[in-house]
């Protein structure tokens, strides 16, 4: 496996779509290309350090590389599409981080290291050799990445299984490929397109290892990729054709809530995505764009610095219920620039409704990367030709009713996230509470707030996810009324009020709540999405400083009442996040 010394280069064009967050067929061809050399200095920088590490019970690593060598000297195309799988990639660097001290495993070092020797057997199976080895079994399963895995039951939780081929007879344990026990990854295939469905790596699953869960039936999954590639498709044939070149397989995971799918990729394991069973084909298509957004910055943070940010500082990622790095924010906005891009192409309510959201608050984040310090000349760049293609769309009209939902999503995120991650310093909170009310305009003038871990109670979009069922399935919406939490995980019914305009009502219920000492933050920010609907300024001074108000609300001990303080920190209604 011998690779040539030369630098990697991305064409003009290439280089700019990617900067402008596209990429087409000849741009994604270009990062796999780099993503190949990427990966290989990995394994080599893994088999350096294993170099003194012990086999346990396997064979040398130095066979299982000889027979890797084999595999590519008789068929080297098979044995490239295998080293590019992801899950070699995620393989590779986990196991280099438990070598080096950085990461850890309840699984025997031998069992990371000795992978190879499975890599190596499926080379060799794919190459048509003949071999003998030995691989790691790991609570019963005997995996062969991207060719399937054998059941080997009633052993340890750790132990060795023996795969031999001759005369085109494969056996793993004993048993043959195509046998009871054996289990292969199905394909999901559209015309233009065919990504494998892994349910057996282990070390599909992007953040710690684990076993293989193969699916009873892949039927659903087939529907429903179907119809996201026929999304894809009509929508843009080129961008269609670069993520059917660029995603290899797709990690499926259990169903979440409707209008709340799970999805992950990796730096470390370009080509896949990590997924939830979608709702339908066009929530699977906007996890697939998505994630593909994710898997060529990656690609593209490989060959150029973006940014360096050695303090970590913690940004508002409107995305996220956490804070975030300023790497983590840029996987982000490019990440939601295509999914913007997605959702302007549809168009239903709930589609626009999307657009209206992600629009904003990518933007928001955007503004956000353009004051924080850290970026390379080149993440500058970055960051102004995603805001500068973003500019034009948001302007672009979007029915009155769906622009108000999206803006009451925005400002609710937004103010929960600070009533949870922003502290006021309590020694100021006392001497404002001791001044109040003579000096009760300044408050929010002298207010910096400190950023914390938050232990959120639900997930910040709950709201969001109603004013979802509400757009795209109203019989459905009217269904959840009564008792809206056992559908939508954390919902309670002022949340269904808000939703739905009778903002009076839910007014009462959360200043109710308040008073009676159950104010926590979502209570705090539900209130102040009521008052300002109902006209009243104290919901602007409440979304803008939720934390400070709930704060100086104890304090005051009964002194002020939730809406009057709401009204005093109106003087400084303009919502920034740290």
């Amino acid at each position: 496996m011998h690779q040539t010394a030369r630098p990697h280069v991305l064409s003009p064009q290439s280089f700019d779509e990617l900067l402008g967050g596209g990429g087409g067929p000849a741009a994604v061809d270009a990062l796999r290309a780099s993503e190949r050399s990427w990966r290989l200095l990995v394994v080599r920088a893994l088999l350096d350090a294993a170099a003194t590490a012990p086999t346990g019970p396997l064979p040398p690593l130095d066979e299982g590389w000889r027979l890797l060598a084999r595999a590519w000297s008789a068929a080297p195309l098979e044995v490239e599409r295998l080293l590019s799988y992801p899950a070699v990639g995620m393989w590779s660097a986990h196991t280099l981080r438990r070598l080096r001290g950085t990461a850890d495993h309840d699984a025997p070092l031998w069992a990371e290291t000795g992978h190879l020797h499975a890599l190596a057997a499926s080379a060799a199976v794919r190459a048509g050799l003949e071999f003998r080895t030995g691989i790691p079994v790991r609570h019963g399963w005997a995996v062969l990445p991207a060719l399937g895995a054998m059941r080997v039951p009633g052993g340890p939780d750790w132990t060795v299984a023996e795969v031999s081929a001759r005369d085109g007879d494969v056996r793993v344990a004993g048993g043959g490929l195509g046998e009871p026990g054996w289990h292969a990854p199905a394909e999901l295939r559209a015309e233009g397109c065919t990504l494998l469905l892994d349910d057996i790596d282990p070390y599909r699953a992007l953040r710690t290892p684990g076993v293989p869960e193969p699916l009873g039936s892949t039927a659903q999954w087939q529907e429903l990729f179907g119809a996201a590639w026929a999304i894809l498709h009509a929508t843009d044939r080129e961008e269609a054709r670069a993520l059917a070149d660029g995603l290899v397989s797709v990690v499926p995971r259990p169903r979440s809530e409707r209008f709340r799918p799970h999805s992950a990729s990796s730096g470390d394991a370009f080509g896949t995505a990590v997924a939830s069973v979608p709702d339908d084909g066009e929530q699977f298509a906007s996890t697939l764009v998505h994630e593909f957004q994710h898997n060529k910055l990656s690609a593209f943070m490989h060959l150029f610095t973006l940014y360096e940010d050695p303090e970590a500082r913690l940004y508002y990622a409107p995305w996220r219920d956490d804070p975030r790095p300023l790497g983590g924010l840029l996987q982000g906005v490019y990440a939601f620039f295509g999914v913007t891009a997605f959702w302007r192409r549809r168009d239903h309510p709930l589609g626009r409704f999307e657009y209206a959201l992600w629009r904003a608050q990518t933007a928001h984040a955007l503004r956000t990367i353009h004051r924080a310090d850290g970026l390379t000349g080149l993440g500058r760049r970055l960051v102004d030709e995603l805001a500068g293609r973003l500019e034009p769309w948001l302007a672009e009209p979007v029915d009155a009713r769906i622009r108000a939902a999206a803006d009451f999503a925005v400002a609710d995120h937004r103010a929960t996230w600070r009533a949870y991650h922003l502290r006021p310093e309590p020694g100021a909170v006392r001497a404002q509470a001791a001044a109040w009310p003579h000096e009760a305009r300044s408050v929010a003038r002298r207010h910096e707030p400190t950023l914390v871990a938050g232990r959120p109670v639900r997930g910040f979009d709950t709201r969001a996810v109603l004013l979802r069922w509400l757009l795209a399935d109203p019989a459905g919406f009217g269904k959840l009324r009564d008792d809206p939490g056992a559908t939508v995980s954390g919902a309670r019914p002022e949340d269904i009020d808000l939703v739905t305009g009778r903002t009076a009502e839910a007014l009462r219920a959360c200043h109710a709540r308040v008073v009676r000492g159950e104010g926590d933050p979502e209570t705090w920010v539900g209130l102040g999405l009521a008052a300002r609907a109902e006209g009243d300024p104290a919901g602007e001074g409440l979304l803008a400083h939720p934390e400070l108000a709930a704060a100086l609300y104890t304090e005051l001990d009964g002194r002020a009442g939730p809406l009057e303080l709401g009204r005093v920190l109106a003087s400084r209604a303009s919502i920034t996040v740290a």
